[in-house]
């Protein structure tokens, strides 16, 4: 930041968040991407907290969707969803140059990409309850009452389902236009597509999805029993059928006639698929007859929203992009595969 933007930062918080103290100042970038750029803020000897905002090269929906987020972390405070704690929105970009948020810095460790402690780094019953943990993150948020914590309007849950295709296959379509992608083969990903059209079933109750939710957005607690600390990164949330968030957390999981997901981590020392299921439908009530297809439309969406880094890295605008075009190619033939066994 700016000296400016630090000044007017620092009057901003005087007047909308005082708790945080009156001293100077201090400022760390926590993490920065294609999507946000994080950073923890302190005010003197006060706490330190998670300020939210736009990346550097923002898109055209940067802020719009930094004001979702703030809007469901305001509208999760009083619920039982492990979730980094609303603090204040600010909607005027004139403090910092955009629109930011404000949240609490949740002590945990990440699911994905970090080490985990003991005794959840070995094998074990810990270590399986992780898995189990996960589950009850999205189990929570599809138990909240969307329209009685003020999310009315946050989403179009009628038509959901029936809309997921061809929003995903518009979004691929796009990548021509906004990236000069030439577009490649992607085998499995246009069978998906149709088994997902022609086997539609009917859409749960809705509710809040989190629309991203896994190992790699989620703080653990770091002591025993495995518990969510926290569910971060809300960017793609809104209000439809949350068995969404199941098939999206399943898919990468062993089942029981599945012994190689799509996935991204080693699955060998986890629940199956099964059990996490039985286990969200207890907690929930909703029936998880149709797994399958939520764990298909998973990776579908995911194979398209993975393909746009892969589009960039062709069009010169993103580093090598290996990952990405592998893992594409993994989620799509998978989602071809399920959607095949399952006739």
């Amino acid at each position: 930041m700016t000296q400016d933007e630090i000044a007017r930062l620092t009057a901003w918080l005087d007047l909308n968040a005082p708790q945080l103290g009156h001293g100077p100042l201090a400022t760390r970038v926590l993490s920065g991407g294609a999507s946000n750029l994080v950073m923890a803020i302190r005010r003197g000897n006060g706490p330190e907290v998670v300020l939210r905002r736009p990346p550097t090269k923002p898109r055209p929906d940067s802020e719009k969707i930094i004001g979702r987020e703030a809007r469901v972390l305001a509208a999760l405070s009083g619920t039982d969803v492990p979730h980094p704690a609303f603090i204040a929105y600010c909607d005027d970009p004139g403090v910092i140059g955009v629109r930011f948020y404000l949240m609490a810095l949740v002590d945990g460790w990440l699911g994905h990409h970090e080490t985990p402690p003991a005794p959840f780094d070995r094998p074990g019953p810990d270590r399986r309850a992780i898995g189990f943990a996960l589950v009850d993150g999205i189990a929570r948020l599809a138990n909240v009452d969307y329209r009685a914590v003020g999310l009315e309007g946050f989403g179009r849950p009628e038509g959901f389902l029936e809309r997921q295709v061809e929003r995903w296959r518009s979004q691929l379509a796009s990548y021509a236009e906004t990236e000069n992608y030439p577009g490649r083969e992607i085998p499995g990903l246009t069978y998906a597509a149709d088994w997902l059209s022609a086997n539609r079933p009917e859409a749960s109750p809705a509710g809040i999805i989190h629309g991203d939710y896994s190992f790699a957005n989620c703080l653990f607690e770091r002591t025993t029993p495995a518990r969510v600390a926290a569910m971060i990164d809300w960017e793609l949330a809104t209000v439809g059928d949350p068995l969404l968030d199941l098939g999206w957390v399943c898919y990468g999981f062993r089942g029981r006639d599945d012994p190689d997901p799509a996935g991204y981590f080693d699955a060998t020392d986890f629940p199956y698929r099964e059990e996490l299921a039985e286990y969200y439908a207890e907690r929930t009530g909703r029936s998880v007859e149709h797994l399958t297809y939520y764990m298909v439309l998973a990776q579908y969406k995911l194979a398209v929203i993975m393909e746009r880094h892969y589009a960039r890295f062709l069009s010169g605008r993103q580093a090598h992009a290996a990952d990405s075009e592998n893992f594409v190619l993994r989620l799509a033939a998978k989602a071809g595969a399920m959607a095949r066994a399952h006739g």
